[in-house]
């Protein structure tokens, strides 16, 4: 919908209405045929609008009926169809249906359409260098690096294209204000004569009011001519009052020429002052001066320097104008550079006429330096013969044309604070005196202090005043913290406290590995063209690498127990579990050279204390203060024979260690003085317990796991729970244990080298001087690879073959076994079956007969297939034996076959049997089965 106005009053419009331009666009039809619109166009004189009748729209303030008619798009209808005002915001008429639009009209607009957002302005380009800022942007290396210095002030007076006439006032005049030619004069008079005039100044200066002469008021001031007129109306018309004020001011005609942006003749208002008449002009150019502009005119030449007005420093000058003064912008003069530690960096022009001034002033035009006190001011200037010169000035020294000066500190180092970090709530700086003078007073609110300090060491990093060395020096935390120890603080000092869990830290496996020197971490994958090469060792610094951020302090450590072999013996045999990795404490990535020290100062403590580990002290500490670090003891120490190793404190030749026993029963660890590099054992009590439980699953009355004494055996244990089932079968029971099992797993990996040795000693054509020519090599070696693999692979069961009914070992003693820790024995049900497998036509497993040997199993079976090797099959029996099966040709078939047997037929290894390394398979085979066959009797014990 669009309304077509005339306009003829003003218009009153809402700021956020058309957020931009709005063009014309005509309705349906393109604008032809629109009922009123020639009539519109006929009726009156005055230019015609289009606009879009949105809320809040500009619209007349008060629109006459008939002025403006809503546009329809050309249905056959006529113009006094419509209502008059139908196009002022009164859509929803239309929505309503009372003009139901023709065909092929426009849809009517939405009530309310947001305004899009505004576009973010285009930030104006960078202006190019002026003369003087790329002379200087070389001079200073240092501030080159910050960007160039610009010139101070022209910036201020910068104009834009359209900027209103310069000088327009608003409020009051002042009566200094000087009329001329043209001013508008508002004279009120009351009384006898009451009258309101409104005047103009003539040209020749006069102002022409009725019942009275001419009066001269063009150069007069305002305040002036308001005195004559009221001495005038007193004399000549008495008993009134006139009261003077100025309408309209008049426009003057200033030009302005030299270094500015549109030099010419300018029409300003009376108000206008020299600053206006440069921010009309555009400004000045930065290659004119600010502090040398002239004026000429009626008045005479003078000369204003605008730093005063911009800067504020100096006695502003007189800045007005009269009608018929020109101002002129010479060259820019004399220019220094002031940038560094100043308020205001840039260059700043020299007094009009002077190749020098005081830096003191200059230093006041830029806002001084930014330190009140102890500033240097670096000066690089130009000797006679134009080299660069850079010397130091002071206050009272003169700046020349050119130079470039530079405010630094005199020295600037931080003084007279000291810093509390580490294991505390939030870092603290303080300033070093009151009470921060000595560590009590540092630490006199324990909320510094987070929670689970270390109390027997912190350090204090000092800095040696003359040297500037840095050296850590011990404190007790504890003792400080109640008051019963103290220590002077210094200047520059850093109080590090420690956490308990970076003390516990110190026997972590990083840190052990670095005092070893080793490499460790997991190896490196063997390239894929070496097989069997071995893994190559890692770099040390490679080992040590942490999650997170590199440790520094373990390279240190590590390059400090290479130099000296003997200096962390103590720390070095310790014997902690080379377990897991943990990441680098933020003490020690604040401070790396902190470790090596803190490892000095440690005492090893080891055995039955229940956070055994290294724990830095003091010399002369209580043993009770250690103890009481690391949790005390443990219930199972034996306090009577407490072990103390010690050095030798003399450095003689070679270092002894002395050894001594205490007896702590009687509480008196206290007496007990410690050193730093000591190491305190607190050895485990003697107990008829042993050290782990044993596991009973399967056909017992109370399974389950038990712990057990030292000596205990087979036969205790199964009557500790309450026997067998009557469906037990002693005869299948499996005992594994873990020391026979490590064993068992070393052989599969050695049987597997061999196996791979033997296959490199084919494949080198070292072996094969007997090998039948049909025979496939290549497939051959593929298939001992694939065996070795699985010998790696195969999990080693630790089966002993044991006794396990009771009734045989009470009348047998001698085959009662002796428990150890970590023992299982599965107790299967009695089997009713006998497996087959192997090199058979049907392997699987046959029902239990009785008296049948291993050659009717075997042809229950279906019988041997074409290359099995009868003659060396062999059987398990439930209790983990193993013997030969009897198939061969001069075999007697073997003695009868016990339930829940194994018969392993084994394939023919004629092809193969010039090959050392195959000769023995059939016994690795057969350790295989036995491991396989032990872990399933375990799997169906357990109820897996």
């Amino acid at each position: 919908m669009f309304v077509v106005c005339r306009a003829h009053g003003p218009v009153e419009a809402h700021p956020d209405a058309f957020p931009r331009p709005l063009a014309a666009v005509p309705a349906a039809g393109h604008g032809h045929g629109v009922p009123g619109a020639g009539a519109a166009r006929a009726a009156g004189a005055g230019p015609e609008r289009t606009i879009r009748a949105l809320p809040g729209a500009a619209r007349p303030a008060s629109p006459p009926a008939g002025r403006c008619a809503a546009a329809q798009p050309a249905h056959g209808g006529a113009a006094g169809d419509h209502e008059p005002d139908a196009g002022w915001g009164h859509h929803a008429r239309r929505r309503s249906g009372r003009h139901p639009p023709g065909p092929g009209a426009r849809p009517p607009l939405p009530a309310t359409i947001s305004p899009p957002p505004p576009r973010p302005e285009p930030s104006p380009p960078e202006e190019p260098l002026s003369p003087a800022e790329a002379f200087f942007a070389t001079r200073d290396p240092a501030q080159a690096a910050a960007g160039p210095l610009r010139q101070f002030g022209h910036d201020s007076l910068r104009g834009t294209p359209g900027t209103p006439t310069a000088g327009l006032g608003f409020g009051a005049l002042g009566g200094d204000y000087v009329l001329g030619r043209d001013d508008e004069v508002l004279l009120a008079f009351r009384g006898r004569a009451r009258q309101t005039l409104t005047l103009r100044v003539t040209r020749e200066g006069t102002l022409m009011v009725p019942d009275l002469s001419p009066i001269l008021a063009a150069g007069r001031t305002l305040q002036d001519l308001r005195a004559e007129l009221e001495l005038r109306a007193q004399r000549d018309l008495g008993g009134s009052e006139v009261f003077v004020s100025v309408g309209q001011v008049r426009q003057i005609a200033v030009f302005v020429g030299g270094e500015v942006q549109r030099p010419g003749l300018l029409p300003l208002t009376a108000f206008a002052s020299v600053l206006d008449a440069l921010v009309a002009a555009g400004g000045v150019r930065r290659t004119g001066s600010l502090r040398a502009i002239r004026v000429e005119g009626p008045r005479g030449r003078r000369s204003i320097d605008l730093y005063p007005v911009i800067a504020g420093e100096g006695q502003t000058p007189d800045l007005t104008l009269r009608e018929g003064e020109r101002i002129l912008v010479p060259p820019l003069g004399g220019v220094v550079a002031l940038g560094g530690e100043v308020t205001r960096p840039g260059l700043y022009e020299l007094p009009a006429g002077a190749a020098q001034a005081p830096l003191a002033t200059m230093l006041r035009l830029a806002g001084d330096p930014l330190r009140p006190a102890g500033n240097r001011f670096l000066l690089h200037g130009t000797d006679a013969e134009g080299r660069r010169t850079t010397r130091e000035i002071g206050p009272r020294d003169m700046l020349r044309r050119g130079d470039a000066l530079r405010v630094e500190p005199g020295s600037d180092v931080v003084a007279g604070q000291l810093r509390l970090a580490g294991h505390v709530a939030v870092p603290v700086t303080r300033a070093s005196g009151g009470r921060a003078q000595t560590l009590r007073g540092l630490l006199s609110d324990p909320r510094l202090v987070r929670a689970d300090p270390y109390p027997r060491l912190g350090v204090v990093w000092r800095t040696e005043a003359r040297g500037r060395t840095r050296r850590f020096l011990p404190f007790d935390l504890g003792r400080v913290m109640q008051g019963e120890a103290d220590m002077p603080l210094a200047e520059g000092d850093e109080v590090i406290l420690l956490g308990l869990q970076d003390v516990l830290w110190l026997a972590s496996p990083g840190v052990q590995q670095a005092l070893r020197g080793e490499a460790g971490g997991a190896p490196q994958p063997a390239p894929a063209e070496a097989p069997f090469a071995q893994p190559a060792a890692q770099p040390l610094a490679q080992s040590l690498a942490l999650p997170g951020p590199e440790c520094l302090a373990l390279m240190q450590l590590a390059v400090a127990a290479q130099g000296s072999r003997q200096r962390f013996t103590h720390a070095r045999g310790a014997g902690f579990p080379d377990l897991g990795r943990m990441p680098c404490p933020q003490v020690f990535l604040d401070y790396p050279t902190l470790l090596p020290f803190l490892l000095d100062q440690t005492v090893l403590l080891s055995g039955e204390a229940r956070l055994p580990g290294l724990y830095p002290i003091l010399a002369d500490t209580g043993l009770d203060a250690v103890l009481a670090a690391a949790g005390g003891a443990t219930e199972t120490a034996d306090l009577s024979a407490v072990e103390l190793s010690r050095e030798a404190a003399a450095q003689a030749a070679g270092m002894s260690l002395s050894r001594r026993l205490l007896d702590l029963r009687a509480g008196q660890s206290a007496a007990v003085r410690l050193a730093p590099r000591d190491a305190v054992r607190l050895p485990r009590g003697f107990g008829d317990r042993d050290l782990g439980p044993v596991t009973l699953v399967g056909e017992f009355l109370r399974p389950g796991t038990y712990d057990i004494r030292r000596g205990e055996k087979l036969s205790d244990l199964i009557a500790r729970a309450g026997g067998l089932t009557p469906q037990a079968y002693p005869y299948g029971a499996v005992f594994t244990r873990e020391s026979v099992r490590g064993r068992q797993q070393e052989g599969f990996q050695r049987t597997a080298r061999e196996l791979e040795q033997g296959l490199m000693q084919v494949a080198s054509g070292q072996a094969v001087a007997g090998m039948r020519q049909h025979v496939d090599l290549g497939g051959a070696i593929a298939a001992g690879r694939e065996l070795a693999a699985s010998l790696r692979q195969s999990r080693a069961a630790g089966r002993m073959v044991v006794e396990a009914n009771p009734v045989v070992l009470a009348a047998r003693p001698d085959l009662d076994v002796l428990l150890e820790p970590g023992d299982l024995i599965a107790m299967p049900k009695r089997p009713n079956e006998v497996t087959v497998v192997g090199s058979v036509l049907n392997p699987g497993s046959l029902q239990f007969a009785t008296g049948w040997r291993a050659a009717e199993y075997v042809r229950a079976a279906g019988g041997e297939q074409r290359f099995a090797d009868a003659g060396r099959a062999f059987v398990v029996l439930p209790n983990g034996q193993a013997s030969p099966a009897g198939l061969g040709t001069w075999q007697s078939g073997g003695p009868p076959i016990p339930p829940g047997s194994l018969v392993v037929v084994p394939q023919d290894p004629s092809p193969y049997e010039t090959w050392g390394f195959l000769r023995d398979m059939t016994q690795v085979l057969s350790q295989v089965a036995l491991s396989g066959a032990a872990l399933a009797v375990i799997s169906r014990a357990g109820g897996h």
